[in-house]
């Protein structure tokens, strides 16, 4: 079993930045994949960014050249970096751990950004 808590939402101005972090209650590299979503109201989640075990990364098209993705396995967390940050980021913004056959989402921070 794994617990995922992430941190770090807020309100933001347009053009700013902001980082989430995704903290694991165990080791991330015994965990296949660490990813980030993110929820509008009324829409089903969609995929912002991943990395897995080994390192690999993947960030989605709507957010390519402004989102980054990384890790700190010493403190068990996974980062979001989100620059240039647009209204239409606003979002809750989950993370999912997924192991062979399970996954685990965490509850949730919301990121606001004013126009």
């Amino acid at each position: 079993q794994v617990q995922v808590v992430e941190s770090g939402g807020g309100l933001v101005q347009a053009g700013g930045s902001r980082r989430l972090s995704c903290s694991a209650s165990r080791s991330i590299s015994t965990i296949a994949v660490m990813g980030w979503y993110r929820q509008y109201p009324g829409k089903q989640r969609e995929l912002v960014a991943f990395i897995t075990s080994s390192g690999g990364t993947h960030i989605a098209d709507s957010v390519k050249g402004r989102f980054t993705i990384s890790r700190d396995s010493a403190k068990n967390t996974v980062y979001l970096q989100m620059n240039g940050l647009k209204p239409e980021d606003t979002a809750v913004y989950y993370c999912k751990a997924t192991i062979p056959g399970k996954y685990y989402w965490g509850q949730g921070t919301q990121v606001t950004v004013s126009s």
